[in-house]
């Protein structure tokens, strides 16, 4: 296992008003909204989540950072748990080409309103059921989605990821190293279920059995 931050330059573009998340609108409600995962929390007011979420070719730094980084090569199969509209998976097929890809995620409307060219590699499902063979990819990788998931859970995505992969996997989740952290987190988020530290994410990784790498994002 090693941390590797593959995604804190597109992370650090964006500017956010933590304490306007909470004072403008009424948080519990927009959280309850934003769990459904359907249209408002992708394409809604951005108080309810991405605020719009179309393609824009953001991903492609971070695809061809894990292809060199994980020696991904034509023919490999890729798999990315909780790709949402799928665009990563979309560059992972302009960065590798020749590659086999899936994604996957739990949310309906984001797989119907996928990139067109990939929507048939999408599956609508449940990380913590994985509905694909052992050893099936080369490469898996999850960003974003394990904090959604409540301890039980995540514990099943994790042994889920394992038994999945025979090559290379990277997960990245939100996390905090310090309490103005940890507070601008519990402000911003709108989905999580599970806040933990940096070091209490690698003991709960390594308790799951987990053999990849990892990252995380930090609101600071």
């Amino acid at each position: 296992m090693q941390e590797i931050d593959f995604i804190g330059k597109l992370h650090s573009r964006t500017k956010r008003d933590y304490v306007g998340r909470v004072v403008e609108h009424d948080k519990a409600e927009c959280a309850e909204i934003a769990k459904q995962y359907g249209r408002d929390y992708w394409d809604g007011e951005r108080h309810l989540g991405y605020g719009g979420y179309s393609y824009d070719g953001r991903w492609r730094v971070v695809a061809d950072d894990m292809a060199a980084h994980y020696g991904l090569k034509a023919g490999d199969k890729i798999l990315d748990i909780g790709c949402g509209k799928g665009y990563l998976v979309y560059e992972f097929t302009q960065a590798v080409p020749g590659c086999e890809v899936r994604g996957i995620d739990i949310s309906e409307y984001g797989i119907e309103n996928g990139k067109e060219e990939i929507k048939p590699f999408l599956d609508v499902g449940s990380c913590a059921k994985l509905p694909y063979e052992d050893n099936s990819f080369d490469f898996v990788v999850s960003l974003g989605a394990f904090h959604n998931l409540y301890n039980y859970d995540l514990k099943k995505a994790v042994r889920e990821m394992e038994r999945v992969g025979k090559g290379g996997k990277y997960l990245c989740v939100e996390s905090y190293r310090n309490e103005r952290e940890k507070a601008n987190l519990l402000y911003w988020q709108l989905t999580c279920e599970t806040f933990f530290t940096p070091e209490e994410w690698n003991w709960i990784l390594k308790e799951y059995g987990y053999s990849g790498d990892y990252g995380f994002i930090f609101f600071e």
